[in-house]
């Protein structure tokens, strides 16, 4: 394509709007590695580095993914389900305006979205599974799994959009997906089909559960992501406009809202204020907002923190009874408590709290409303589709993803036994969080002493 008629495209694109998106993609990329020290500070100290470095993978492999395929996957016009190869090795994708801003500037902004929902849900291997077998495994779920999800409900063409559901950021696409893909993950190491099944020397197995290894990394992991998701939100509207600044404020307000139920609840329990409960209490929060970011007002985005926070903090009980014990469930990234409880309930709670007059907040976005404001009861149904169609698709597509990996030699995704018990830093990674790697002979002067001035 010739500069001019590059320079002519981005002529007809707004400054305000692009310089809008482009910063929120500059402050929104954080989230992914941030996603990674959330898992490193959940995990044993034995598996700091192992449990962060899927999240660099994330970045990488979904990046070229996106390039080649991914974009035109999700955004080509295709059918209902997916798209075509219409924008594959993103031809085309340079300047022409998508809304208000430049295509290639939309892409960036979108493939975020993808990098960011992968790395949570390959958290569903912390701890025991291998970093070799997820990268094939995050190429084919991005193509198989993220990609059609997201085409569906957001996508011109996609029928679940078509439908009329309501999910402003991703409560499906990216809460629902990427939990349910970890839970997949979770269940297959726990009951594994081929190689890693045979093996003599891998026994699937539940993990002991432990308090978290590393409070500085979830310090820093709360917050990036609590700022990266202010950014997430408010960029979703495409264009800088009241709505914008609106799904901003209500993000920080259920977040909030989130964060000081689940405190609060811990210290009147325990005596002791806890960061591990703030932060999930956090993340309870952003997840039962995203769905409804521009679609609730403030009052209810606070109702959304706070309940949020309630039911996920009783749904995290379950991975600590003698019942998950004995099926081998593993959920040591609280994925299942969090996003896919929250994010089941923050989509359903969108088709009953959604108003049609914030939605118009942009003065483009015209909708029917949800069940109580508006009056709006088909919204509900249309909801929970979605939820269910989200669900269902990424648990079975990933599950068949991970075990058909696993029947490759050389790609078992379970750890040794071994690894597994001296931890995984050491049996897979250079580095350590805590310098495990280090020489444990080393001393800093040649032959034991000093370096003298000969």
């Amino acid at each position: 394509m010739s500069s001019s008629t590059v320079l002519k495209a981005w002529e007809a694109c707004d400054l305000t709007d692009t310089l809008f998106v482009l910063v929120c993609t500059v402050f929104c990329w954080p989230i992914i590695p941030a996603v990674g020290l959330a898992y490193s500070g959940y995990s044993h100290r034995r598996n700091g580095m192992a449990s962060f470095m899927p999240a660099i993978l994330s970045i990488s492999v979904c990046s070229i993914q996106w390039f080649l395929i991914g974009y035109s996957l999700a955004y080509g016009e295709g059918s209902g389900v997916i798209g075509d190869f219409k924008y594959a090795f993103h031809r085309g994708v340079l300047a022409d305006p998508v809304g208000t801003i430049p295509a290639i500037l939309f892409s960036e902004f979108q493939l975020i979205f993808c990098a960011t929902v992968c790395a949570i849900a390959i958290g569903g291997a912390c701890e025991r599974g291998r970093t070799l077998p997820l990268i094939p495994f995050i190429f084919l779920w991005a193509t198989l799994i993220y990609c059609p999800l997201a085409h569906m409900v957001w996508s011109e063409t996609g029928f679940l959009g078509n439908m009329g559901v309501l999910d402003f950021a991703g409560g499906t696409p990216v809460h629902i997906c990427s939990s349910a893909t970890a839970t997949a993950l979770s269940v297959y190491l726990s009951y594994p089909l081929f190689r890693s099944k045979k093996s003599a020397i891998r026994t699937p197995s539940h993990l002991k559960i432990h308090s978290p290894g590393n409070s500085m990394s979830q310090l820093m992991a709360l917050v990036i992501i609590w700022n990266s998701w202010l950014a997430f939100d408010a960029g979703t509207t495409l264009s800088l406009n009241f709505k914008s600044i609106m799904a901003l404020c209500v993000t920080n307000l259920c977040a909030s809202g989130g964060a000081m139920t689940w405190a609060l609840i811990t210290y009147f329990e325990s005596g002791r204020w806890s960061l591990d409960s703030t932060f999930m209490g956090a993340i309870a929060g952003l997840v039962m907002i995203t769905p409804s970011a521009g679609f609730i007002d403030m009052t209810t985005s606070f109702f959304f923190g706070v309940f949020g926070a309630i039911i996920g903090r009783q749904a995290l009980r379950i991975k600590f009874t003698k019942l998950a014990a004995h099926f081998r469930w593993v959920d040591n990234g609280d994925s299942f408590a969090t996003h896919f409880i929250l994010g089941t309930l923050g989509t359903i709670s969108t088709g009953l709290f959604a108003q049609k007059e914030v939605a118009a907040y942009d003065g483009a976005t015209f909708i029917d409303g949800g069940v109580f404001f508006d009056g709006n009861f088909k919204q509900l149904g249309i909801q929970i589709l979605e939820a269910l169609i989200g669900m269902t698709w990424s648990f079975v597509g990933s599950y068949v993803i991970i075990a058909v990996i696993d029947c490759i030699p050389g790609l078992e995704v379970l750890a040794k036994d071994e690894d597994i018990v001296k931890g995984l830093d050491a049996a897979e990674m250079e580095e350590s969080f805590d310098g495990q790697q280090c020489d444990d002979d080393y001393h800093p002067f040649k032959n034991g002493g000093p370096i003298g001035l000969d």
